[in-house]
């Protein structure tokens, strides 16, 4: 199961949030903790050694994503990148959390099969040390043209894409009690018998929900202002180009509807989800859906164009997936099928498309099907 024994992670990674809540004050906001719990160096999620990505619990891995489940997500994302970089002129591809190197591997391969010569260079951002280990040995034979980035370049031409990386960013949390609205965050505590951990606890706040609805009291909710203020720095450093982003998520109004009185927020570990954060930090993935009406206001009022939404299954079929599973084999026909499926992942994730004012008109990942209207 984990190549890790889980006090070795949990543990000093639990002192260090301790600390930080002690130097706090007491009390830290939620976004800040899962800040720490993802990504302190060394001890969060994402920047120690357990495995993440697989396709079984068996393998000591915690979820799958796309390009783990078929080859022809990375293949039929690449058509769109190809487009792009064509109609924009550029040759280099940017990827935020790369994950295990999948997609980078997958969409060179297409790249260089659909346009040899095109694709000069490909820089992955992320702040992971032990991923970027996993990804440069997966992707050695790609030689100098794969490079590593921790920070933003100052001046980006290419196409940038994202898959699963825009949930993993820290969200606030508010609770409407019935009469006001409070931010949930996060203080120490010790239980009966004296073993530290951690709980929630409500402050006043002037924050809210970006949608004025009737909500029930109880209700627990998020809001995304570290993922609207990176497609903030995005406009401002991509020159020239377009950006993907593939995440599970709902237009505002869908997402802050009754039903969904309890928020988003997710953990997952061994192939197993649940809604405990505060417990195991540092051994399971935290996420949240994503609020796309609210990346999208995000890059528009940046200066960006929204040049697309969509479901996943709708922007793979319209870059050209169908073919690719027909000629498939059996068991990659199964695989394949869960990106494209309704009740897999082919409805609850969404494509969402970005663009400097004017520069990519006619994307093909959202020729049809577009439901930018329902931002």
């Amino acid at each position: 199961m984990r190549n890790s024994e889980p006090d070795s992670v949990s543990a000093p990674l639990s002192e260090h949030i301790h600390a930080a809540i002690a130097d706090a004050g007491g009390w830290v906001s939620f976004d800040r903790f899962m800040a720490m719990a993802l990504y302190a160096p060394g001890l969060g999620y994402y920047s120690n050694s357990l495995r993440k990505f697989g396709l079984m619990p068996a393998s000591g891995s915690d979820f799958v994503t796309a390009p783990e489940l078929s080859p022809l997500f990375g293949r039929a994302v690449a058509n769109q990148v190809a487009q792009a970089l064509q109609v924009t002129g550029t040759s280099q591809v940017f990827e935020f959390g790369a994950g295990s190197g999948a997609l980078a591997e997958q969409m060179i391969d297409a790249l260089d099969a659909v346009a040899p010569g095109l694709l000069q260079a490909y820089t992955i951002i992320d702040l992971s040390g032990t991923l970027r280990e996993r990804q440069a040995a997966r992707l050695a034979r790609f030689g100098d043209r794969v490079r590593w980035a921790t920070r933003w370049p100052e001046a980006m031409h290419g196409v940038v894409v994202g898959n699963e990386v825009l949930d993993a960013m820290p969200v606030q949390l508010l609770h409407f009690d019935g009469e006001q609205w409070l931010e949930r965050g996060v203080a120490s505590h010790h239980d009966a018998l004296g073993a530290p951990g951690f709980v929630y606890e409500d402050r006043p706040t002037d924050l809210r929900p970006p949608l004025e609805a009737p909500y029930v009291p109880g209700t627990v909710t998020e809001i995304h202002l570290q993922a609207e203020g990176f497609i903030r720095s995005l406009a401002a450093h991509l020159v020239q180009g377009a950006a993907f982003f593939i995440d599970y998520g709902f237009p505002e109004a869908e997402y802050y509807l009754p039903q969904r009185h309890m928020g988003t927020l997710m953990c997952h570990r061994l192939h197993m989800a649940d809604d405990q954060p505060l417990e195991a930090v540092g051994e399971k993935d935290i996420t949240a859906h994503i609020n796309f009406t609210g990346i999208a206001l995000a890059a528009q009022e940046a200066g960006m164009d929204v040049i697309g939404y969509t479901s996943q299954a709708r922007f793979l079929v319209n870059c050209g997936v169908a073919p690719m599973v027909e000629a498939a084999d059996l068991a990659g026909r199964a695989m394949a099928q869960k990106l494209l499926t309704e009740h897999e992942m082919g409805e609850l994730f969404k494509v969402i498309g970005l663009a400097p004012a004017g520069a990519l008109p006619d994307p093909i990942g959202f020729m049809a099907g577009d439901r930018t209207h329902r931002l």
